[in-house]
């Protein structure tokens, strides 16, 4: 019985993984049309950050959900890398990972790492700045103010670097994760094909967008 619980507690561990990893693929998605448009107009991008900023249901019921899904996609991957580790025993000794999974599946751990290191920044550089600006200062509602701020950050050439190396393991993440996330959720089936191609296309043109948006706005500064 208690082998049963902890099955039936590890599948659904690995459940609320998935879907609240699927919920911020959907956010990623969200955020890189917003921050395209940059690179095409500056009043669209302007346009679209203000509706975002000043939404109440963006910001109050939105913003929040998407910050308890980041906390809670990386406490339980924490979580499930631990019982991973402890669930080995001295019967995979022979076990070679380099033969049996890839470099990123064997190390998701790692590149989560680095992701939440990059969503510190990016908090620091952008949502703390808004905060600040709209409750601690309350400095007056500028709706044209967005695109100088997105243009400034990515003045530095170490900071547009460490972007770039970040939507780097992002990809490796989301090749590994997007996938596996669909499978956790039970979609295995004769799509899951097709879902692969999905995956593997979103895991590139997300990241390669981003990174491509942080070094056009540094070369056209």
């Amino acid at each position: 019985m208690n082998i049963f619980c902890m099955i039936l507690s590890s599948i659904a561990r690995k459940v609320a993984m998935a879907i609240s990893g699927l919920f911020l693929v959907f956010f990623l998605a969200q955020h890189f049309t917003i921050n395209i448009t940059s690179v095409i107009s500056e009043e669209t991008f302007n346009f679209l950050s203000h509706f975002m900023g000043t939404n109440p249901i963006v910001q109050f019921v939105l913003q929040p959900v998407l910050i308890f899904g980041v906390v809670f996609h990386f406490i339980m991957g924490f979580i499930l890398e631990i019982q991973n580790k402890k669930a080995r025993t001295n019967n995979y000794a022979l076990y070679k990972g380099s033969e049996n999974a890839n470099w990123t599946s064997r190390n998701m751990i790692i590149s989560g790492l680095v992701i939440l290191s990059f969503l510190v920044l990016h908090f620091y550089d952008f949502w703390v700045p808004e905060i600040n600006y709209k409750y601690v200062e309350v400095l007056p509602d500028n709706p044209n103010r967005y695109y100088e701020e997105l243009v400034h950050k990515f003045h530095s050439p170490i900071r547009v670097g460490l972007y770039s190396v970040s939507f780097i393991f992002l990809g490796l993440h989301l090749y590994h994760g997007f996938n596996s996330a669909f499978q956790s959720v039970g979609f295995n089936n004769k799509f899951m094909i097709g879902v692969k191609k999905l995956t593997i296309a979103f895991s590139l043109i997300i990241p390669l967008g981003f990174i491509f948006i942080a070094i056009f706005h540094h070369l056209n500064d």
